[in-house]
């Protein structure tokens, strides 16, 4: 008698959850629509705004208004050439070790690397090692 009541309810308890589970998916699709719907007329607000609407098109269609003084960059700046410089990732080790040895010969500013001191005197051993040498 028990098995026949188990058996008895067994469907339509896995029904009820079944349709529960339904009922819960609906719920949150309706949160997700009702979402989207705020966020639709936020937008429409905005659009129906006229200050809005010509600060995109000064934005996105560089549309000039009458007054204003507009610029048209035709030369933008190249990019710097020490981007260029660097070695590719995928290139061998030694050919990038080739090239930091090329780029260490190179003067910082471009100026030519010079064995002369900067104050004009010549450099002794003793003045290079940081001791006081003879003079």
């Amino acid at each position: 008698m028990l098995c026949a009541i188990a058996l008895s309810l067994a469907y339509p308890v896995r029904e009820y959850i079944a349709q529960r589970r339904q009922i819960d998916q609906l719920e949150a699709q309706r949160e997700a629509i009702g979402l989207k719907v705020s966020q639709l007329q936020q937008e429409q607000q905005q659009l129906s705004s006229s200050a809005y609407v010509e600060q995109q098109a000064q934005d996105r269609l560089h549309m000039c208004l009458p007054g204003h003084k507009c610029y048209v960059i035709i030369n933008p700046p190249q990019p710097t050439a020490k981007a260029s410089a660097s070695p590719a990732p995928g290139t061998p080790w030694y050919e990038r070790v080739w090239s930091s040895v090329q780029q260490a010969d190179k003067a910082p500013s471009g100026k030519a690397v010079s064995d002369k001191p900067v104050s004009g005197k010549p450099a002794s051993r003793h003045a290079a090692s940081g001791q006081a040498g003879p003079q």
